[in-house]
Order: structure tokens, then sequence, then C-alpha cells
């Protein structure tokens, strides 16, 4: 019996501390901080909290991949060639929405915010092929991890905002706006977390002249 209570001690003994409860990566179920990096699946979309050494495995734009690693740089285009005419000829309901090129359609989309989330425009490519051609700054962008970030003010007397975002800062930005969405047009909760959404873009942005 003694020697039976001996090896249940020698086990207790052995488990050591709990690990503390956290995110973890979820390729190698590292622990991560709250501050951490994304990867995207390129096919499924799906976005992946991932540590840094997962990261780096995936920074390579010229390899073909089923994951990115999502980059870090803001962009901010100045006078970019899309005015409110060319706005109204991409025919996307509302005030904002982002641009990126997925590279398993082969194709530009675009994505707007709602009540619901993000919702996908039927993007007139031949309208968005006139704008991408009178503006080469659109070369930029990095297939399937980075998007244009688009905002057309209410009043009619400024011109349209365009930056160039991380991916998942644009579906964390769509997150957020549904959560504080309000009634049909979404609130002053929505306005005000978007104009400070955009003024945390500026600060960080590097500005690309044409």
């Amino acid at each position: 019996m003694t020697g039976s209570l001996d090896v249940l001690a020698r086990i207790r003994a052995n488990r050591g501390a709990p690990e503390p409860a956290g995110e973890r990566c979820e390729m190698c179920s590292e622990p991560i901080a709250d501050e951490h990096q994304h990867v995207v699946n390129v096919e499924g979309r799906q976005l992946m909290c991932v540590c840094r050494g997962c990261y780096l495995l995936f920074t390579d734009t010229h390899a073909e991949l089923r994951y990115r690693a999502i980059p870090d740089r803001y962009l901010s285009f100045p006078d970019f060639a899309l005015g409110r005419r060319e706005w109204e000829s991409l025919q996307i309901p509302v005030g904002l929405a982002f641009f990126f090129r997925n590279s398993t359609l082969g194709r530009m989309v675009a994505f707007y915010p709602g009540p619901a989330g993000a919702t996908e425009s039927q993007l007139d490519l031949d309208a968005w092929n006139e704008i991408s051609a009178a503006d080469p700054r659109v070369t930029m962008l990095a297939d399937d991890t980075e998007a244009l970030i688009v905002r057309v003010p209410d009043d009619e007397a400024l011109p349209p905002r365009c930056n160039l975002v991380p991916i998942d800062a644009c579906y964390e930005f769509v997150g957020r706006l549904r959560m504080l969405w309000r009634g049909f047009d979404g609130g002053q909760d929505v306005r005000n977390f978007m104009d400070e959404f955009f003024r945390a873009v500026d600060d960080r942005s590097e500005v690309v002249e044409r």
C-alpha cells in the first residue's frame, strides 16, 4: 500500500504546474501573445492566428503556398484615381468597401460592411480595370493578404480616400462594425468607430504619391 502511495506522489510531483490559459498558435499549438500575427488559408479564406516561427514559414510571396503570411504595412494613396463617378460605376451600395486580389479566383473581389458582416459585391471588373489602369499604385497590392480600403465621405466636397492595409485589419474592422451596428445606418457608435479607425490607419500609413 505504501509503495502505491509513493508512486502516486511521484506522478503528482512530475505533473508540474498547469500551463496558463491563453491563445495558441493554430498550427503548432505554441502559446502566443494577445498581439500576434496571422496567415490566410488561400483557398478557404480563413485567417489563422500563428506564432512568429510559423508565420515566417509563409512569407515568400513568390512561392505557391496554401497559406500566406499577412504583412503589416500600411500605405496611404492620396489623389487615388477613384472619384465619385468611378465609385458609382462600381455599384457598391454603401460608401465603404475593401478590395483584394483573390489568387484562387484570379481576379479582384470587393466586400462592404453591414449589420451581417462582410458582404461580397458583384464587382464590375471593367470599371475596376479602368481605375487600376489609371493608378499604377494598385499593383503594389499583394495577392490574398493586402487590401485597398476605400471610404467615400458623406460630404460631397471631400474626395474618396484610399489606403492599403493588411487583410486581417479589414476583417477585424468589419467584425467590430457588426457588433456596434444599430438600426438602418449603423448609428452613431459605428460612425465614431469608423472615424477612429481611419485616424489610426492614417497615423500608421506611409504616404505613396502617384
